[in-house]
């Protein structure tokens, strides 16, 4: 048994945790990692990565079928399904490099393929090494969650996970899950050509404003999709190529394959957290706003703490996390000011508050602020009109952002920026955005807040009238 000692344990080689070795090592650090399946973990292998390569396919093939418009004639595209599985991996591959075992040796981090458990408050074991570091941090991410559903261990599925192994096009893809998961892989299977049906127990797209979740899934049933509301799956009967998903309330629904998307389960099990004595459960590891175990040698950071599972999240508690460990400086993660998006066609983002939290959390002091995306000559111009915006403003801040439509994960950044600094709407609405784009209507959002109190106010007429009769 080899013992090791260091300045920085890092258990977990996904997003979060590459970024906090890399960082550590090269304003040098002692740092080892453990790693015991792929480098880069789920966002590069099966997550972020591999679902936007995908979507990007079905993109493409609803392109084609949709030129008439401008002026090109529309075509039924020839998909070639294993091909776009082929794109998925040659993307993979592309991106894998940067997260591999070589350059993080090459930066001078030690590598050790292996599995980590504490097996006391001070040292983790990995094969046959064990490891005691002066702080440890754990981010060994999440997994799909797979329900308890009757049936469903006798029947093959699919998570997103196993998905991209799948090299024969689903004739009939049902989908357990109307999360965003299920909604894009629902959305690029049925661009790719596939027959889609989501089936969500609750609300599809329940946990987003539903002004702009309805827009979203507008254009899916528009498109063609399925989506059935309410209806919790009770069983699972079938084989492969027929299964059948029975819902509690007596519907039925029959299709070839089997997607379960009904979130992500923290991966905490097998770490040797009670030999740590670090509190957990089944939402993940309990941290404090420094992302602090009670066991005040060790941090959890990204999806295992519990908190919003985002790669970008991840990789913002690694600046947390790396401030404390090296510099011993205080450091205190936030949340207000983490974006998200989910990469439908149209996109749906957040920052911050909706307009739901907003008015619960400040009652009578919010303004909601809007702008079409129909009002938008980029927009109009490239037929991609569907969409709006909203900003929640509280005392002439921003306190959330709401996009719908195209490019809205790119938009939101804009907000995210706003409020991570407490910027004012009056500094939004000063930035001069290049004409025509998308990005345009940012600006426009903010200068709707301003309108009604320049152009609907009788004491500005009165002013402006004033001014205009005696300047000389």
């Amino acid at each position: 048994m080899e013992k090791i000692k260091t300045d920085l344990l890092v258990i977990g080689a996904g997003s979060g945790g590459l970024s906090v070795a890399a960082g550590a090592v090269q304003m040098g650090a002692d740092v080892v990692l453990l790693e015991d399946h792929k480098m880069g973990g789920d966002c590069l292998n099966y997550g972020c990565v591999p679902s936007k390569a995908l979507i990007a396919a079905g993109k493409q093939a609803h392109t084609l079928r949709n030129g008439a418009k401008f002026g090109v004639a529309d075509v039924e595209p020839q998909v070639d399904y294993a091909a776009a599985k082929d794109h998925v991996h040659h993307v993979i591959g592309t991106i894998e490099p940067h997260d591999s075992v070589e350059r993080f040796e090459g930066l001078g981090v030690r590598v050790i393929q292996e599995r980590g458990r504490f097996i006391d408050k001070d040292t983790v074991q990995a094969g046959e090494h064990e490891i005691t570091a002066r702080r440890v941090v754990i981010a060994t991410g999440s997994s799909p969650f797979v329900p308890p559903i009757p049936g469903l261990d006798k029947v093959p599925y699919l998570t997103n996970e196993t998905l991209w192994e799948l090299r024969d096009q689903p004739e009939h893809l049902l989908v357990i899950g109307g999360g965003p998961i299920g909604i894009e892989m629902a959305q690029a299977h049925l661009r790719l050509g596939s027959k889609v049906t989501v089936i969500e127990g609750a609300k599809a797209m329940g946990k987003d404003d539903p002004e702009l979740a309805a827009i979203v899934l507008d254009r899916m049933r528009a498109e063609g999709m399925v989506i059935e509301e309410g209806a919790l799956a009770e069983e699972i009967t079938g084989k492969a190529g027929d299964i059948t998903v029975k819902a509690k309330d007596g519907r039925v629904f029959k299709g070839s394959h089997l997607l379960v998307a009904v979130g992500r389960a923290a991966n905490v099990n097998d770490l040797g957290l009670e030999e740590a004595g670090i509190k957990h459960d089944r939402s993940g590891i309990k941290v404090d706003n420094s992302m602090r175990t009670n066991n005040k040698k060790v941090y959890a950071i990204g999806d295992v703490a519990g908190q919003l599972q985002f790669t970008h999240v991840a990789g913002y508690h690694a600046g947390v996390v790396i401030r404390s460990i090296l510099f011993g400086l205080p450091s205190k993660a936030r949340q207000d000011h983490l974006p998200w998006a989910t990469y439908t066609d149209p996109e749906l983002a957040q920052v911050g508050l909706t307009e739901e939290q907003a008015r619960k959390k400040h009652y009578g002091q919010v303004e909601v602020t809007r702008f079409e995306y129909q009002e938008n000559d980029r927009a109009i111009a490239e037929g991609k009109t569907t969409g709006l915006i909203k900003v929640m403003v509280v005392k002439g801040r921003p306190v959330g952002a709401s996009i719908v439509g195209a490019g809205a994960g790119d938009l939101i950044g804009v907000w995210a920026l706003a409020i991570a600094n407490k910027l004012k709407m009056s500094q939004v609405a000063g930035m001069v955005a290049p004409y025509p784009t998308i990005g345009e209507v940012n600006k426009r959002a903010a200068g709707a807040y301003f309108s009604p109190r320049l152009f609907e106010n009788p004491t500005v007429k009165k002013v402006v009238g004033l001014v205009q009769k005696y300047l000389p």
